[in-house]
């Protein structure tokens, strides 16, 4: 093996991590997705004797062709969304932050987080410090990719990972004026609905700190707004599988919101920092149909902060205070 370059050794790298996605909107590529993202200990929490099969035999021959057919619903002329969008915002991000090396990197899928950091790691870079684009931290998120920085790094202490930034002023500031760009550009709906990605409620009841982080983040955005506390809805979307889910959920209260006689609904998702199948065809599309079907009339998806300037911005001074810290 060559020697680091003392150019690199001297450079700080960047990784920006986000959950990943099929390499293609086919079956297999999403079947093979699947496999490795739900083989995850964190992810599904049952005894592999047991989980396994059932993955194997039952969940993945038959919700793979389904998947497939969503992701084929939303896919970019490059790639999948989540796939470009990370991308162009480590792009941004790297404009912003011209003293490190900024590279992106998928926990499930490619490029692979393990990869990146094991090719960090050789080329012997001074300091690497890993951002998982999860605003608000889970065992389930968050902690994964925290595995994998432990397992490639061990105790030497040249990689670090962050949390959590879901009180960060800049992000905040970020996801408000998209809101407030929304509205110049649409008008104001007639109430503003945050959805968050959801997580069994047993890890909640284990400690998780992702729902109160969830809680805290919409509080915050909500302040920089200037709206009342009360002026904002929270729910969580992605449910799987039978147990409880953190609630409330966002398709019931889409239902339940149509009910009461509202009509036109503003949706953002701030737990996802780019634009992927969860937001672009889950809110945007189902949950939009199930809110049409049951008396509204317009469910004004907000897109995520994705590449913009503020967001890159954000991310960039919170990963230089970050680095400034470890001096």
């Amino acid at each position: 093996m060559s020697e680091p370059s003392a150019s690199r050794a001297t450079r700080d790298a960047v990784v920006l991590v986000n959950l990943g996605t099929p390499d293609a909107p086919t079956p297999k590529a999403v079947r093979r997705y699947l496999a490795e993202f739900l083989h995850d200990h964190r992810v599904v929490a049952l005894t592999r004797w047991l989980w396994c099969p059932l993955l194997h035999f039952i969940i993945l021959p038959f919700r793979s062709p389904r998947v497939a057919r969503l992701y084929a619903g939303v896919w970019m002329t490059e790639g999948s969304p989540l796939a470009v969008l990370t991308a162009r915002l480590a792009k941004a991000v790297q404009a912003e932050l011209p003293e490190a090396d900024v590279v992106h990197a998928m926990r499930y899928g490619n490029p692979s987080l393990r990869t990146v950091l094991t090719d960090l790691r050789d080329a012997g870079h001074a300091r690497v410090q890993v951002l998982p684009l999860y605003p608000q931290y889970s065992t389930t998120t968050t902690a994964s990719v925290g595995d994998i920085v432990d397992a490639v790094f061990g105790a030497q202490g040249v990689a670090r990972m962050r949390d959590d930034y879901h009180l960060d002023a800049g992000w905040v500031d970020a996801v408000a004026a998209s809101i407030r760009t929304h509205w110049d550009t649409h008008g104001r709906g007639e109430r503003l609905l945050f959805s968050f990605h959801g997580i069994p409620q047993r890890l909640a009841d284990a400690g998780d700190p992702y729902p109160a982080q969830c809680r805290a983040s919409v509080d915050a955005i909500v302040r920089a707004l200037g709206l009342a506390p009360d002026a904002a809805l929270l729910t969580f979307q992605s449910r799987f599988g039978r147990e409880p889910w953190l609630q409330p959920y966002t398709d019931e209260t889409l239902k339940a919101l149509a009910g009461e006689g509202v009509r036109v609904l503003d949706v953002v998702c701030p737990g996802f920092a780019v634009d992927c199948l969860e937001t672009l065809e889950e809110i945007a599309l189902q949950n939009a149909e199930i809110f049409h079907a049951h008396g509204g009339r317009d469910l004004r998806y907000i897109p995520c902060l994705n590449d913009a300037p503020a967001h890159a911005r954000a991310l960039a001074a919170l990963t230089r205070r970050d680095l400034a810290a470890r001096a």
